[in-house]
């Protein structure tokens, strides 16, 4: 009998739905068979974070892909970054990561890579791994069951991200850390262990139902915790982690929020103090100041598209070590050209040590415009809507990357269109406040009307 999966259950990267009326634990041992037959996949990792759905659906997972003859490692409660890590180091054919990240406590899901820690997209298998769980038809069981074993990988992935820094010359630093009741509950100390810093700890209790506040520090709104308390603990600074803490994002000494594109830039110069000369790639949301930072370090910048198989098949391509995002998303090529908020924390954590001055003096230095954040518009008629936006600034510089780009020399605008919603999202750069804000009101009049 056909199994109807919910149309948008199989995403552009990875599956993410409601448990247990989208994703449940029929469909995991589903999945495991189907893709260990896809990939043909003798040897799999699988790791889970701390939502209450994760063990039966990591269990789940793990028999279909045994009962399909691959050998199962679980690596238990990890972060993304570690199963990334996992993937890579021990040489699996692949790796599952039992995670909806930043959603809500009703959900959960999977991320899914092949050897080297390759994400597999839509496009690079999940859409005929969807399709194939449709049918009803399950691949021709092995004559072989593969096995299931654990493993501890937590203290060698935290020895991997202190790689990617001299701990000695760390400052001893008072950082708070909020982990949202997410998996940097479980990451950090194996690593802030090493280093001279002194932590003060928000919401480590591992807790999938998200009790204190949700675990996607993109928003504002889930960082006041952190604000606070790095104000009123005289820290250095914060940082904050999403739900499966691959995601980082940094508050300065006095609360202020430092966005994703700002740490893109600063990773940035301090992987090109170990390697100069370095091509540094941005995502095209990422501020003007990105591109002129990695300029004045003596780098190259490569400006990408939005989202992590884009940017990984472009860094494979040219060989290069380090790529950001707004999002916070951050990637390495000693990493398997995957993304770690640890590592990228590690490389701040040096590059502060180093700048003898408060963060948000650092920040100033670079970051000197002023910008919308994400601003998304429902519309019906999208490419009407993009037509009019290129003839009213027709005078303009205008890429089409990724989305619409339009540039003048002291201001720019991206407007790309959701793959999965009837969506248009706005981001505005200003020289100034005020040109920000008139030319961000300007288009959402254009894109509203």
């Amino acid at each position: 009998m056909a199994t109807l999966i919910p149309s948008n259950l199989f995403k552009s990267y990875d599956v993410r739905g409601i448990y247990p009326s989208e994703l449940n634990e029929d469909l995991a041992y589903r999945i495991g068979r189907t893709l260990v037959a896809k990939f043909d996949m003798k040897h799999i990792v699988v790791g889970r974070d701390m939502r209450p759905s994760g063990k039966s659906l990591s269990d789940a997972f793990a028999r279909g892909a045994s009962e399909q003859g691959a050998d199962v490692t679980d690596i238990g409660l990890v972060s993304t970054d570690a199963l990334y890590f996992a993937v890579g180091k021990y040489g699996f054919d692949g790796g599952v990561m039992i995670t909806a990240s930043h959603n809500p406590a009703q959900y959960n899901g999977m991320k899914f890579t092949r050897e080297q820690a390759i994400a597999i997209s839509l496009e690079g298998g999940l859409a005929e791994i969807r399709d194939a769980i449709n049918t009803g038809e399950l691949p021709s069981p092995s004559a072989r069951i593969g096995s299931i074993t654990q493993r501890d990988v937590l203290a060698e992935f935290a020895a991997h991200c202190l790689s990617f820094i001299d701990p000695q010359n760390v400052r001893p630093f008072k950082i708070a850390i909020d982990a949202g009741n997410g998996m940097a509950g479980l990451t950090v100390n194996p690593v802030f262990d090493q280093l001279p810093c002194e932590i003060v700890p928000l919401f480590f209790d591992l807790d999938g139902t998200f009790p204190n506040h949700p675990a996607s520090p993109i928003e504002p709104e889930n960082m006041v915790a952190l604000q606070r308390a790095v104000v009123e603990n005289k820290c250095d600074f914060g940082v904050a982690f999403d739900g499966d803490a691959d995601r980082m994002f940094i508050v300065t000494e006095n609360g202020g929020l430092v966005g994703g594109d700002m740490v893109t830039a600063l990773v940035g110069i301090n992987t090109l103090k170990r390697l100069p000369g370095s091509k540094i790639l941005y995502n095209l949301i990422c501020s003007r100041c990105v591109p002129e930072a990695i300029e004045r370090a003596g780098g190259i910048p490569v400006r990408s598209r939005v989202g992590h198989s884009i940017i990984k098949k472009v860094m494979r391509d040219e060989n290069i070590p380090f790529g950001g995002e707004h999002s916070g998303h951050f990637y390495f090529r000693d990493n398997w050209f995957a993304d770690s908020g640890m590592i990228a924390l590690m490389q701040c954590l040096e590059l502060f040590s180093t700048a003898n001055k408060p963060i948000s003096a650092i920040i100033a230095e670079i970051d000197t415009r002023f910008r919308s954040g994400e601003i998304n518009s429902h519309v019906s008629d999208i490419p009407a809507t993009l037509q009019r936006l290129k003839e009213t600034y027709h005078d303009a510089l205008i890429d089409e990357l990724d989305g619409i780009t339009i540039q003048y020399p002291t201001w720019w605008m991206n407007i790309r269109a959701s793959n999965t919603e009837p969506l248009i999202r706005l981001n505005v750069e200003g020289d100034t406040k005020a040109l920000m804000e008139h030319h961000r009101d300007e288009a959402l009049q254009l894109i509203r009307t």
